[in-house]
């Protein structure tokens, strides 16, 4: 039987499993319309659907009264936000981009945040209706279809499949749709010296950590800049998947989370 820490945690998930569900049911419906799209400070794309996304998820994550930092969210200065021992880090759409083009590489992404570890994630990507959860306890699952499911961890332990599913056979490297820049070819370069035979594969979104967590991608370098809640929910899941999401510099330390500036240094996820 699971502890009590283990079970609040699991609640605490099932919580966040319905809010990402909900958000791209929402998504979806804003996705078949002529939507509106704004420009952020960050000359970002904004569209209604964050908005919608984010208004869904902060009142079901209101329930567990813990503090959310969300990106569509009011932006908290960090004297606030540094004390929070425990809190949600949330991308209500990620991958905008994805988004305006239509081409259905976009997900939400919950994560919950201890000290400055993340210790679970949640992707559901709405277009394919799949779900991806990863926690410490449990381990890595990917379900596909939500239709029957309740939101419990005891289906999703059921039904889903446990990650990694695959081994892939030739060397895969996952990269940005949008950022392959020449850090990232000439550390393409530097691998084709290691490996004969390497695919590169372009995914957007944080289902470039889906592919890791699958064990569908053996390596995912960025040496462009992401944001904390653009990668929390994946690395969860890479974690729970027995992957590593560390810095490029050294290898081997891990990224942290709340953090004074939120941007995130280069990073190198792997596979089990």
């Amino acid at each position: 039987m699971p502890g009590s820490n283990e079970k609040k945690m699991e609640q605490r998930m099932q919580t966040a499993i319905r809010a990402a569900i909900e958000a791209g049911k929402a998504i979806l419906t804003i996705y078949d319309t002529d939507f509106e799209i704004v420009q952020k400070a960050d000359d970002s794309p904004l569209t209604t659907a964050d908005k919608e996304a984010h208004r869904i998820i902060s009142a079901y994550l209101k329930e567990t009264g813990l503090p959310v930092l969300s990106e569509e969210g009011k932006q908290l200065p960090y004297e606030e936000r540094k004390q929070w021992q425990q809190f949600w880090m949330v991308d209500p759409l990620d991958g905008t981009k994805e988004f305006i083009k239509k081409n259905g590489e976009f997900t939400v992404n919950i994560a919950f945040i201890d000290g400055h570890k993340t210790i679970a994630g949640v992707i559901y990507v709405p277009v394919t209706d799949v779900l991806y959860v990863g926690l410490p306890s449990a381990g890595a699952f990917k379900l596909e279809g939500t239709k029957d499911f309740n939101g419990t961890m005891e289906q999703m332990k059921r039904k889903a499949i446990r990650l990694p599913e695959a081994k892939t056979e030739t060397y895969t490297v996952v990269a940005s749709r949008s950022h392959l820049n020449s850090e990232t070819s000439a550390f393409l370069e530097e691998l084709k010296k290691q490996y004969t035979d390497i695919r590169v594969v372009s995914k957007g979104s944080s289902l470039k950590l889906c592919l890791i967590a699958e064990g569908n991608a053996d390596i995912y370098p960025r040496f462009a800049p992401t944001s904390e809640w653009d990668i929390a929910a994946g690395h969860a899941i890479v974690n729970a998947a027995g992957g590593t999401v560390t810095l490029a510099e050294d290898d081997k330390t891990e990224l942290v989370y709340n953090k004074e500036n939120i941007l995130n240094p280069w990073f190198v996820a792997k596979r089990k």
